[in-house]
């Protein structure tokens, strides 16, 4: 795999071939909610923290079988958020990764509980690793604390007060309601690697994925006024439309641009000296070209 591109695509395909396992009708009971929390989680997605996850595995000389499970339970949580995220009661979105949203396909209260199961399921994936009991508690625990009140969950809030009054505010919810998950994801690939757990190695981590998660949440903002609803596969002009503050309501276009360059070129620093970390290295920059 010499490029970036097409270890995105490996790692892509590997984690949809484990989610597929893991999402099984057989270990879900059946029903329309299986059916719609495999609707949310598989054919779709950039699979960025799946990413993350195998590759800080990787980084710190694990490999990709050593990551799947908590890949998979990063990823799972990420699609309950977006099933919650798109219901009425929050964006009121009707298109997810260019199909009608979980709600739109199976019902309001369907995908309120695909959404849940997705969320408890990810917990249960990611205490039944293959690795030891230590290394499994530890990967709980961190999920559990960038998913909830103090990490995704509080951003989520914060985003439905519509209340930032500057950009340090805007930031704060970002680092929380995508920030976090990121950390989550890049720490617990670190955490599935054979090697001990080390928190000053975990802090460079939590660095790393908090400016990558803000410069990624700044391209979606940029992305919701140059896209279209086609290239992106969900409509764009949503944040305007639900009255949200983005970047954009602080600075230019330009100064996004900047800043957003700013922060990836951050991130890409942090480990560009290890040996390995080429491919950690060159995720933010690659990620300012996305149109999607």
């Amino acid at each position: 795999m010499s490029s970036l591109k097409e270890r995105l695509s490996y790692n892509a395909e590997f984690i949809e071939k484990t989610l597929d396992k893991l999402l099984s009708k057989d270990k879900l009971n059946g029903g329309n909610m299986a059916e719609a929390m495999r609707y949310a989680t598989l054919g779709g997605g950039k699979r960025i923290r799946a990413f993350l996850a195998i590759e800080f595995c990787r980084l710190f000389g694990g490999d990709e079988e050593r990551a799947a499970y908590y890949a998979s339970a990063v990823e799972m949580v990420h699609a309950y958020s977006l099933v919650h995220d798109d219901l009425p009661a929050m964006d009121n979105d009707d298109m997810r990764r260019g199909k009608p949203s979980c709600h739109k396909a199976f019902g309001e209260s369907c995908a309120l509980l695909a959404g849940d199961a997705l969320l408890t399921y990810a917990f249960e994936v990611c205490a039944s690793a293959p690795l030891s009991s230590e290394k499994n508690a530890l990967a709980v625990r961190t999920l559990a604390k960038c998913a909830g009140a103090a990490g995704m969950c509080g951003g989520q809030e914060l985003d439905l007060m519509l209340d930032c009054p500057d950009y340090e505010s805007l930031k704060k919810l970002h680092y929380l309601k995508t920030g976090e998950l990121i950390c989550a994801a890049a720490t617990l690939g670190y955490i599935a690697s054979p090697l001990e757990y080390d928190s000053a190695t975990a802090e460079r981590i939590a660095d790393y994925a908090l400016s990558l998660g803000l410069a990624f949440q700044i391209e979606d903002d940029l992305l919701d006024v140059r896209s279209t609803t086609e290239e992106l596969g969900k409509p764009v002009g949503s944040d305007e439309k639900n009255g949200k503050k983005t970047v954009l309501s602080y600075m230019s276009v330009e100064e996004a641009d900047a800043e957003a360059k700013r922060l990836s070129t951050h991130s890409a620093g942090l480990f560009a000296d290890m040996e390995g970390g080429e491919v950690v290295s060159e995720l933010p920059v690659y990620l300012l070209s996305r149109k999607k």
